[in-house]
């Protein structure tokens, strides 16, 4: 099946929170961002998120984590497109050590997981 990953660093203007916590729906956002790309690679359009079949958030995220978000499209119907995400934490801040210290992460941790339903109408499919 086709999947997509992209992989973005979490600013301060991405913080909602207390602390520099990342608001989850931010999270959701980069779901349909590759959602899109997952469209657009397997359709030649970007079709319309339906539904959230399923959203798990597992781990916070802050300002300054670099997350690694990927998708991949889990079944085809005439013009559904279930699909599956996760995002996951791959560098983390060290502002412990000094401002500009990082770590990158041996096993990256699972910050949220989600199963969705993509349409794309009949009548833009140009691939598949």
């Amino acid at each position: 099946m086709t999947k997509s990953m992209i992989r973005l660093r979490m600013s301060s203007a991405d913080a909602h929170y207390g602390g520099n916590l990342v608001d989850g729906a931010r999270i959701l956002q980069l779901f349909g961002d590759v959602a899109t790309e997952l469209l657009i690679k397997h359709d030649g359009d970007e079709g319309l998120f339906k539904a959230y079949n399923e959203v798990e958030f597992m781990a916070p995220v802050y300002a300054g984590d670099y997350l690694e978000v990927v998708g991949e499209i889990t079944k085809v119907g005439n013009t559904s497109r279930a699909m599956s995400f996760e995002a996951r934490k791959v560098i983390v801040p060290r502002a412990d050590i000094c401002d500009s210290a990082a770590d990158f992460l041996e096993e990256p941790i699972v910050v949220c997981k989600a199963v969705g339903t993509c349409v794309v109408p009949k009548a833009v499919q140009r691939k598949g």
